[in-house]
């Protein structure tokens, strides 16, 4: 299964257009995160679908500075390919990369840099998938 994912999304993520501020997440409905979420109605808020996914970061501050780290929880293979989706917007000259330079400018390491990316692509991937079940429950008209 990884590697049929991996696959499929080496292979179309960045031949869509723009989606959200970061675009360009691909085909990602129909390349395997369905399947893996489910009903994305169960989750609640974008906030509970990062948890899920393990993109919502977790304190992890000692004394005066304050820092998140990635949790380690949540569904591996989603965290997975939204870390492959990341990795593919950082190569290339998507928006993905401008709002990872942006946050590198802001004083955050290329690591956490890659954390607020990855939770951005939780949230466009997110919109989208409740947007898409809006869509499969609207009648034609």
């Amino acid at each position: 299964m990884r590697s049929v994912l991996t696959a499929k999304l080496l292979g179309e993520v960045g031949e869509v257009g723009e989606v959200g501020e970061v675009g360009e997440v691909g085909e990602v409905g129909e390349v395997g995160e369905v399947g893996e979420v489910g009903d994305v109605g169960r989750f609640a808020t974008k906030a509970q679908f990062a948890s899920y996914t393990g993109t919502a970061p977790i304190e992890a501050s000692s004394g005066q500075v304050v820092r998140h780290r990635l949790s380690r929880a949540g569904n591996r293979q989603l965290n997975h390919a939204l870390h492959l989706m990341a990795i593919c917007q950082i190569s290339h000259d998507t928006a993905g990369r401008v709002y990872y330079q942006r946050k590198q400018a802001e004083g955050k390491s290329s690591k956490e840099a890659l954390r607020c990316l990855k939770r951005r692509l939780s949230d466009v991937v997110y919109q989208r998938l409740v947007a898409d079940q809006r869509r499969a429950h609207t009648p034609a008209a």
